[in-house]
């Protein structure tokens, strides 16, 4: 039998923690690295506030790589351009009608890249408006207005719209928030206490949402 390092390296971190998640490293010169600190601020609120059990080693994936199926979650986010070459789409089709998840976080600039992409992504499907009574604004914490607003940019309302798979959510896509300039360290944007707590619960949430539910 075979010997499989990344097979090995995945089951021994399963013995401290029981899931991971990766940041989508993709093509089109968009700054996807953004945030370097949100991530693992996220995780480490997780695991205490809420028990979650996420290894706060955050993996970063190409989304042509058969590695996307090791991750339940997967967090985009960055400011340019992005492109899907038909790999890309072919098997970021594949892994999120298998149970996968994408969470795209636009921090401004996203946007208008993003939405081309997802039409590629999924021709037949579109972005839906979730409402406030969606079941991810109060998986722990309580969002009764829906998604809050982080960081002001355009003026415009916070948004987060959904893309379904026989009604499971598989692809949430948060605009006009910015929640992970929330869960960046203090000093990255100077955000009060508050602003930056309210982006960690609604992080939690989705945390919750995807491993808790």
């Amino acid at each position: 039998m075979r010997f499989n390092l990344n097979l090995f390296l995945i089951l021994f971190a399963s013995f401290a923690f029981s899931q991971n998640i990766a940041v989508l490293k993709y093509n089109g010169g968009g700054d996807w690295y953004s945030n370097p600190t949100a991530l693992p601020n996220l995780v480490k609120f997780s695991n205490a506030q809420i028990n979650t059990k996420i290894n706060p080693q955050i993996a970063e994936v190409n989304p042509n790589s058969p590695e996307l199926f090791s991750f339940p979650y997967i967090y985009m986010t960055g400011h340019g351009n992005v492109f899907f070459n038909s790999e890309d789409i072919k098997n970021l089709r594949l892994y999120l009608k298998s149970g996968g998840f994408l969470h795209i976080d636009d921090n401004y600039g996203l946007d208008q890249y993003i939405r081309p992409e997802l039409k590629k992504l999924f021709p037949n499907k579109t972005l839906e408006i979730l409402p406030a009574n969606h079941p991810i604004f109060s998986q722990v914490f309580n969002f009764p207005n829906g998604l809050p607003k982080i960081h002001e940019h355009d003026g415009k309302p916070p948004q987060a719209f959904g893309i379904f798979e026989d009604n499971r959510l598989i692809l949430l896509y948060t605009y006009e928030s910015d929640l992970g300039n929330g869960w960046e360290d203090q000093a990255v944007h100077n955000d009060p206490e508050e602003v930056r707590l309210k982006a960690l619960k609604m992080g939690a949430n989705i945390l919750h949402y995807i491993f808790v539910k």
